[in-house]
């Protein structure tokens, strides 16, 4: 069982992890939480249904568990239901497959909004998994660099897009300024976060960026997976058209993935993987181009293409 801080002479930190069926890596995440350095008051699960061990992990770890359906759960609704729940003055979001690498990796997420007011959200680095392929390797390294930054309103001019990405598989929050702009949008394929952020900085807010504090989390996707995650990026940019008018476009981010990949491939001497790369690159862009589409497709059809099938069927 985790032991949780009883002091209360600084911010209450509470943490946040949606579960479905997690029971392969949700054991080593909560072990490396309780031997953190910096102390938390509050650890929350939303369980989606799980059918293995999830629940029964989280409880002899001392979590506090709400159970949902799993055709309830959406990015942005459930992790707003449990934010309201949370009593923390911080409330930091973890995914259930993101270990934390090392025994500071929270002290540090959470240091930017115990020192400046004005930051209202921190997320940390993503180091990919032991196992990762070089593909995935590299995107992690891609959106993850080893350098922190701290990001305002004003820099969409330069950042474009990339000013307001964030994840939410390790950030933390300043409750009353989630809170200003009502926490996460509800019913979005995916990128709560991601649109949380951009409301934050346009209400004169700053996201650090902590490549300090960190956690492997990576994932091995296939091309097809590729293909559907960039399709629901696509969906994404359309349906949430506010972004891209406020922040640019994402061609120009492609473009430097690519260059990155290429370099990348070369520097580790794995130029052999380049042909199977550009074939990603390729099929990521079309992907893209089809979400953005998506209102000329057949709803079955938008379905298939994507990750996210569940959505399709609550927004048919």
């Amino acid at each position: 069982m985790l032991s949780f801080s009883p002091s209360h002479e600084g911010p209450i930190v509470s943490i946040i992890i949606p579960t479905w069926n997690g029971a392969a890596s949700l054991r080593e995440v909560l072990a490396l939480l309780g031997r953190q350095t910096t102390g938390f008051h509050e650890l929350l699960i939303v369980d989606s249904g799980s059918d293995d061990a999830s629940v029964a992990i989280a409880k002899g770890f001392g979590a506090e568990v709400l159970g949902i359906p799993q055709g309830e759960f959406d990015h942005g609704g459930t992790r707003t239901m449990m934010a309201q729940k949370a009593r923390g003055d911080i409330l930091v979001f973890l995914t259930q497959d993101a270990i934390p690498a090392s025994a500071d990796a929270l002290a540090k997420l959470i240091a930017p909004l115990l020192a400046d007011a004005s930051i209202a959200t921190s997320y940390g680095r993503q180091l990919p998994h032991p196992d990762a392929t070089p593909f995935a390797a590299h995107l992690r390294d891609f959106n993850y660099p080893s350098q922190s930054e701290l990001r305002l309103f004003a820099d969409r001019q330069g950042l474009g897009l990339q000013t307001v990405f964030a994840s939410n598989s390790f950030a933390c929050y300043r409750r009353t300024a989630l809170a200003e702009v009502d926490y996460f949008q509800s019913g979005l394929i995916f990128g709560e976060d991601t649109c949380t952020v951009g409301r934050l900085l346009m209400r004169g807010y700053k996201v650090a960026y902590m490549a300090e504090a960190m956690v492997f989390h990576s994932h091995n996707y296939s091309c097809l997976q590729e293909f559907r995650r960039s399709f629901d990026i696509g969906v994404l940019h359309i349906t949430e058209k506010w972004l891209l008018d406020t922040y640019g476009r994402a061609e120009g981010r492609g473009w430097q993935y690519l260059q990155s990949g290429l370099s990348y491939l070369l520097h580790i001497k794995k130029g052999g993987l380049i042909p199977g790369f550009l074939w990603r690159v390729l099929l990521k862009f079309f992907g893209y181009q089809l979400g953005r589409n998506f209102s000329l497709w057949p709803h079955w059809l938008n379905s298939r293409l994507s990750m996210h099938r569940s959505w399709w069927q609550r927004h048919g």
